[in-house]
């Protein structure tokens, strides 16, 4: 069964909205910045791809290096808009509902009769766009509390048996309580919050969660090392569906050139405390530093490769990341 026309297009309306959502704040942006600027002024349309073009308004914000390195700051005090692109390849769990005499098969004797009638997991494709605007909130001039919001949006094709499924998944909401002093290292620690979101019961745990959370990290020259963790526990139980004990961890290393060029890995680990598994994508990715008009736009593309997961884990996935930058 080929479905790649929908996915395509399904794919494309999600990005498109996703970018309508900023769109308007940036042409706002560009208007109040160039409104005496004529229309039809090639300028207005260029895409600065130097790093020095606009010393002026670059050097009031920091520099392209500066907002780079900032952008691997999870803590920074800077207001970004993150739309976060994944294209999962393969994994999904084998549902054998093609034919009802297979649900009278073990798993791995159904999972073979698929391959063989062609309805397997090697098709499982899914489409994930988190949304992840940063906003940091001054409380004084010692302290920032710093809000980070991962709000998904799923599109997935057999990724549960041969069905398809999309909308939106469940919101983790993370305060951070960081000093804006960076030395001898930067940190934050505060609450994460689970929200059960989904618009669709297979795209989320339909359950409230809690937890701490926190990170450390350390700015050295081109260099950011650190890691972020947080560690959720559900409430409110619905016993028709699964707990919530599990434990996050990122450790992070970025390279950051003077052009804005910025070199990441890492690790987003999960461990599942209730299955007893471990979850670790590794992620290489590099991003740049663009202007847009007069906006600063990151771009980064990416790889992830699962060294360890579930049998529903992705065989091999892509990501794409589109940051739109809002310093002071």
């Amino acid at each position: 069964m080929h479905r790649t026309p929908n996915r395509i297009l399904v794919i494309a309306a999600f990005v498109a909205w996703s970018v309508s959502l900023v769109a308007g704040p940036v042409q706002a942006q560009n208007g109040r910045n160039g409104g005496a600027e004529k229309l039809d002024d090639p300028t207005n349309l260029k895409l600065q791809v130097d790093p020095k073009a606009g010393e002026a308004t670059e050097t009031s914000h920091g520099g392209a290096e500066e907002l780079a390195k900032k952008l691997s700051n999870p803590v920074a005090d800077l207001i970004s808009v993150p739309f976060q692109m994944n294209f999962n390849s393969g994994g999904g769990v084998d549902i054998p509902e093609g034919h009802p005499l297979l649900r009278f098969f073990s798993r791995p004797v159904a999972r073979i009769i698929n391959r063989i009638r062609g309805d397997d997991r090697d098709e499982a494709f899914r489409f994930l766009m988190n949304v992840q605007p940063v906003i940091p909130i001054s409380l004084s001039k010692d302290w920032n509390v710093i809000s980070r919001t991962i709000l998904p949006v799923v599109y997935q094709d057999d990724v549960l048996g041969t069905s398809s499924q999309g909308g939106l998944g469940d919101t983790t909401q993370s305060f951070f309580l960081s000093p804006k002093s960076g030395e001898p290292f930067i940190w934050g620690a505060g609450p994460v919050i689970y929200l059960p979101t989904a618009t669709d019961d297979s795209l989320g745990s339909d359950r409230w969660g809690m937890g701490p959370t926190g990170v450390i990290l350390k700015q050295t020259g081109p260099w950011t090392y650190g890691a972020l963790a947080n560690h959720i526990w559900s409430f409110a139980r619905d016993d028709d569906r699964k707990e919530i004990n599990s434990t996050y961890l990122q450790p992070f290393l970025t390279y950051t050139t003077k052009k804005a060029t910025s070199f990441i890995l890492n690790t987003e680990s999960t461990y599942d405390w209730i299955d007893d598994q471990w979850t670790v994508p590794v992620l290489a990715a590099v991003g740049q530093i663009v202007k847009i008009g007069k906006l600063p736009v990151q771009f980064q593309l990416g790889g992830q490769y699962w060294a360890e997961g579930p049998d529903s884990a992705p065989d091999w996935s892509m990501r794409f990341v589109v940051t739109f930058l809002f310093p002071k």
